[in-house]
């Protein structure tokens, strides 16, 4: 499965990325890689319980903190402050740039627990951590298709080579939307219901059409044809149109795709000669629009002709992602 995935990120990337001042450096600063998105604001911790203490969360103190241990002389100061160091945790983040006393450099000194500061407040610095470390350690898949953005809807589409994909995305991008992947899109799963896509790195921007070769939708396009990175809100599989297949022609049965154990409405979409899918594609993308806002034209019409929309209505369908998830 996708979960036994174990991420981390530097500390070295953390401490430049949160922009953090360097108050004291471990030697073994450059090796620390955090894999946990949890951090901890010591509480029990500086009464001495030490039940439940993780040592692979960063350590934050703020005020609070520093109020609490100024109420101790200098030895219950270096007795707590050495039990919490002594656990080796990565790292140890002062905010409000609090200047931290003689006891924990020195502990910080002898257990090799790096310090750093900001000027933020803890809840502020939390939550920029949080955000960050979420967006890092996502569980990912690369996944063969192309992400584009349409009317602020990620639009992932799949199928099989040469059914279209490129053509299609180069077609919505001269209809004013915005191209985040081609051929092979990057998926993070950066919450619990919110999928992201982008492509990997070094293949940015780039489309290949069979016939041209290989043209940068950037350079061609300027900058507001492409995205780094965007929500994947619908799936879009394209496949050759197939006559005995029988296509949705209502729309009042959802089917979704299981990518990452999130579910994302899927439509299928069949291709021949004749059809506009960079129209139909907007049409889908406005037509998922509206069904989140609590829309749907379908059983509007069944209203209209008078039906009884739970006759007709089927439930929902779980397509399993078929990249075997």
């Amino acid at each position: 499965g996708y979960m036994s995935a174990e991420f981390s990120v530097p500390l070295s990337q953390i401490v430049e990325n949160l922009n953090l001042n360097k108050v004291y450096i471990a030697e073994n600063y450059d090796d620390i890689k955090i894999s946990t998105v949890e951090i901890n604001r010591p509480g029990l911790e500086l009464t001495g319980y030490f039940e439940f203490f993780d040592n692979k969360r960063i350590q934050v103190l703020g005020n609070t903190e520093f109020a609490y241990l100024g109420r101790f002389g200098s030895e219950s100061q270096k007795m707590v402050i050495d039990s919490i160091f002594s656990f080796g945790p990565p790292a140890v983040i002062i905010c409000r740039n609090i200047e931290p006393s003689n006891v924990i450099l020195e502990s910080a000194k002898l257990h090799k627990v790096s310090i750093l500061s900001t000027n933020d407040s803890t809840s502020d610095l939390t939550a920029r951590l949080v955000q960050y470390l979420n967006r890092e350690l996502a569980p990912r898949i690369t996944r063969h298709g192309v992400l584009v953005e349409v009317y602020g809807e990620g639009c992932l589409l799949l199928g099989d080579s040469g059914v279209g994909k490129s053509e299609t995305a180069l077609e919505l991008i001269k209809r004013g939307h915005r191209l985040v992947a081609d051929d092979a899109v990057e998926i993070l799963r950066t919450s619990a219901s919110t999928l992201v896509g982008q492509s990997p790195q070094n293949i940015r921007h780039f489309i290949e059409l069979r016939g041209i070769g290989i043209i940068n939708a950037r350079q061609l396009f300027g900058m507001g044809a492409v995205k780094t990175s965007e929500k994947i809100d619908m799936v879009i599989n394209l496949e050759l149109w197939d006559n005995a297949k029988v296509y949705d022609r209502m729309g009042l049965s959802n089917e979704y795709m299981d990518i990452l154990g999130v579910e994302v409405p899927t439509l299928t979409i069949p291709v021949k000669p004749g059809r506009n899918l960079a129209v139909i594609i907007e049409v889908a993308a406005m037509n998922n629009r509206q069904k989140k806002m609590g829309y749907n034209a379908a059983k509007d019409l069944l209203a209209s002709l008078g039906m009884d929309v739970n006759e007709v209505e089927e439930s929902p369908k779980v397509i399993v992602d078929k990249w075997g998830n």
